[in-house]
C-alpha cells in the first residue's frame, strides 16, 4: 500500500461523513490553529518585551559606568597635569579639550544630518 492511497477504513469513514461534518471539523481545526497561533505570538511578544527590558537595563548600566569612567579619567588628567600647569590651568586645559571634542562631535552630527536630509529631500522641495 502506498502513502497516496487512503487506508480502507478511511474510505468507509469518508462515505459515512457528511459535508456538514467535514466543514464543522475544518472550522474547529481552524479555530484551534488560530488559538495556537495567538498563544505563540503572545509568547513571542512576552519574550521580546522581557528581552527589550533587560537590554534597556543593561544599556543604562553600561552608559552610567562609561560616564563614571570618563569622569575618573578627567579627574586623573587634572590631577596629573596640576603640577605642570597648576590646578586651575589643568582644569582649564581639560575643559578646553573637552569643549573642542564636543564641538567636533556636534559638527559631525550636523554634517551627517545635512547629508541625510539632502538624500531624503524630494526633488522640488524648496524647504531649508
Amino acid at each position: 500500500m502506498t502513502d497516496e492511497e487512503p487506508a480502507p477504513d478511511s474510505r468507509a469513514d469518508a462515505a459515512q461523513r457528511s459535508l456538514r461534518d467535514d466543514i464543522t471539523a475544518l472550522t474547529e481545526a481552524g479555530r484551534e490553529l488560530a488559538q495556537a497561533e495567538l498563544a505563540y505570538q503572545k509568547a513571542r511578544a512576552a519574550f521580546a518585551g522581557k528581552t527589550a527590558r533587560n537590554v534597556a537595563i543593561a544599556s543604562g548600566a553600561a552608559l552610567a559606568l562609561v560616564f563614571f569612567a570618563l569622569m575618573a579619567l578627567v579627574l586623573g588628567l587634572i590631577l596629573t597635569l596640576a603640577p605642570i600647569l597648576t590646578p586651575l590651568g589643568a582644569t582649564a586645559a581639560i575643559v578646553a579639550a573637552l569643549l573642542i571634542a564636543a564641538i567636533l562631535c556636534a559638527m559631525l552630527v550636523r554634517s551627517s544630518l545635512q547629508r541625510m536630509m539632502s538624500v531624503l529631500r524630494e526633488p522640488g522641495d524648496n524647504d531649508v
